[in-house]
């Protein structure tokens, strides 16, 4: 009786290859939700990121994700860098919410939420706001900003 179907070692391994090349190839280009966006540069006090919801300290050098929440407490205060180059600060008692990154290392486009629940927030703008200024936008309870300059500055009061 002759087998039906015969299947190559070198037919499975081509097919696992294909498979995989369209899986890293067909991912969209720019930030994944679970690539690095940025990272703590300087922390004092307490300082903390809220992920998947569990509690980390956010001490230098720690990585921030897309949908991470970076939380300060009355002595804290950090400094983040992205990977566009955009910086943001965070004072005493402040929350800020990674809402959405996508960064095109080539073209530099791409797109950058998020929102200051509480607290004070400087920030001096990276190479998505230079390359699409509309695309970088800070929300807080009672206003959405779309950053136009390179440097600002917001307090929400609760």
């Amino acid at each position: 009786m002759k087998p039906i179907i015969t299947v190559s070692l070198k037919s499975v391994t081509c097919c696992i290859g294909a498979t995989l090349l369209v899986l890293v190839l067909g991912a969209p280009m720019g930030v994944r939700a679970a690539d690095v966006i940025g990272l703590v540069k300087t922390s004092t006090g307490a300082v903390s990121i809220e992920r998947d919801g569990q509690k980390v300290a956010a001490g230098a050098g720690a990585k921030l994700y897309q949908s991470d929440q970076v939380v300060t407490g009355a002595d804290g205060a950090v400094g983040m860098t992205f990977i566009d180059n955009s910086r943001l600060s965070l004072g005493a008692n402040s929350s800020l919410a990674l809402e959405k990154f996508r960064f095109n290392t080539t073209t530099h486009e791409g797109e950058f939420v998020s929102s200051v629940k509480k607290g004070t927030l400087a920030a001096v703008s990276g190479k998505i706001a230079k390359q699409t200024p509309e695309a970088m936008k800070v929300r807080t309870p009672s206003a959405i900003l779309g950053v136009r300059g390179t440097k600002f500055l917001v307090s929400v009061e609760k």
